[in-house]
């Protein structure tokens, strides 16, 4: 009999850069989360890949932040978030609210007041306002669950693919 490597000893968990490394070959569709700011420093917003649908039945999805993302104080506190997925033509927008320290609602982004203050972008191939119902916590991030409230589904398009560390799209 051989024995088993440690790699496969259940005391020890995985560095984060083999975390990092195994998930950069998994691909996943990119989102903006955007919300109102309580604060006078205007919207908030990031590009998430971690966005989940997690029951049909009440619909609820979910998301993951960083608790030290500059978005994070003002999901914290709000009732209601915009969640946005983007085509594949919006890899300059995914880009701005993946960067720190962007002037994230400034030109050239467009967007509007939507329901209950939260910030819509336009052009997008869906969104979502949603109702927060619980940030769970998760090491150094929250996981937030939210239900939607209203939204708009109906721009054809292809989505935004992140992986390898690129915004990529679909191929034929």
């Amino acid at each position: 009999m051989t024995a088993t490597p440690d790699v496969f000893a259940p005391h020890q968990l995985a560095s984060p850069d083999l975390l990092r490394s195994v998930f950069r070959q998994h691909a996943a569709g990119v989102a903006v989360i955007t919300a109102r700011s309580a604060g006078a420093d205007g919207p908030v917003g990031f590009t998430a890949t971690s966005l989940t649908s997690v029951s049909a039945e009440p619909p609820l999805l979910s998301f993951g932040i960083g608790l030290g993302a500059s978005s994070w104080p003002a999901v914290a506190e709000t009732d209601h978030v915009g969640v946005h997925i983007l085509g594949e033509h919006q890899q300059d927008l995914a880009a701005t609210f993946a960067r720190s320290g962007a002037d994230r609602f400034g030109a050239p982004t467009r967007w509007q007041e939507g329901p209950y203050g939260v910030p819509v972008l336009d052009g997008t191939l869906a969104w979502l306002v949603c109702r927060i119902v619980a940030r769970v916590p998760a090491g150094d991030h929250r996981v937030v669950l939210a239900e939607p409230v209203v939204g708009d589904h109906a721009r054809p398009g292809r989505p935004l693919l992140y992986q390898q560390g690129r915004f990529n799209a679909l191929r034929d």
